[in-house]
């Protein structure tokens, strides 16, 4: 597995970062044991970067990744916005993972220089606590363009975490060109650079090769790429692939035919954009929230597109 800089942080990461979300309640709903037998197999392939977040109910899994792996780099997210709130947060996550520290701890999802500013009291917090040790470096996570240009503007900003994918799935406020190019902005200045979503949460499933490309071929700029994964065949294909091996072909024959639904994330806001753009009818809303019905969803991502929450997702 290559290993980077993230950058000017001095933390070394392996390019491939197992995201956790997708074993957590919202998604697989695997236990922290049969998380663990994941971590264990990405971790023998030189995987030693994972991620999840306080909302993502994966702290049991990491603390066990952990205890596999005492060396293993670490990055949770907090929505928190004020002192005692990232207190919390910060608390949370360190007794979650068994730890008196923690790698990379991120302000969740911003989505500008008004979200930035409007947090400013929770990124105190945590610069406080990185100058006392318990945080080795600082950012942010967004979907947003535009806060990518807010966060150019902080420097004490160390690390950002943008969606980017070959078609833009996701980016709530402009396309994947322009995300790119903030993204090297940010890295020529010493910026750590994670990169989610090179999947489009699912939806780009079908391009795995072609999307895997483009977002490989970004390493002049992106340290580490975060995917979630679910199974064995998608840990030993996506480590094959970000070791610049050609994976086993009989895994990506078993990869395209495992069965995918469309899920609906529980903070689903029920604007019933979606409902509009699904030309199947498959999609409405019911008690503040938009439901699938499966037998009539093609698979054909119409309505992630259009989700301003990007609470629409293949799994």
């Amino acid at each position: 597995m290559i290993l980077n800089k993230l950058g000017n942080t001095g933390i070394e990461v392996s390019r491939l970062c197992f995201g956790s979300l997708t074993m957590g309640p919202f998604q697989r709903d695997l236990t922290p044991a049969q998380g663990a037998e994941l971590f264990e197999c990405a971790f023998s392939h030189g995987v030693n970067f994972v991620d999840t977040a306080e909302i993502y109910g994966t702290y049991p899994h990491v603390r066990e990744a952990a205890r596999l792996k005492p060396d293993l780099v670490v990055c949770s997210k907090s929505y928190a916005y004020d002192r005692q709130g990232a207190e919390q947060s910060l608390k949370k996550a360190l007794d979650g993972i068994g730890r008196d520290y923690i790698d990379v701890f991120l302000m969740h999802e911003q989505e500008s220089e008004h979200t930035i500013r409007g947090h400013r009291e929770a990124l105190e917090y945590y610069l406080e606590m990185k100058r006392k040790g318990y945080i080795r470096a600082v950012g942010l996570s967004t979907h947003y363009v535009a806060c990518m240009d807010g966060a150019l503007k902080h420097p004490e900003l160390e690390v950002l975490f943008p969606l980017i994918n070959k078609k833009g799935f996701g980016i709530a406020d402009g396309t994947a060109d322009e995300m790119l190019e903030r993204i090297r902005s940010a890295s020529a200045l010493g910026r750590g650079i994670i990169a989610m979503k090179p999947l489009g949460g699912g939806h780009l499933i079908g391009e795995r090769e072609e999307a895997l490309d483009y977002i490989l071929s970004l390493d002049d700029c992106i340290d580490t790429i975060a995917i979630g994964m679910q199974s064995i065949d998608e840990v030993e294909y996506n480590c094959a692939r970000f070791s610049g091996e050609a994976p086993d072909p009989e895994l990506g024959d078993r990869l395209r035919q495992t069965k995918r639904r469309l899920l609906v994330q529980e903070w689903c806001e029920g604007c019933g954009v979606c409902v509009g753009a699904c030309h199947n009818h498959a999609l409405s809303i019911q008690n503040g929230r938009a439901v699938v019905d499966p037998d009539k969803c093609a698979l054909c991502s119409y309505c992630a597109r259009v989700c301003p929450q990007f609470t629409i997702k293949i799994i």
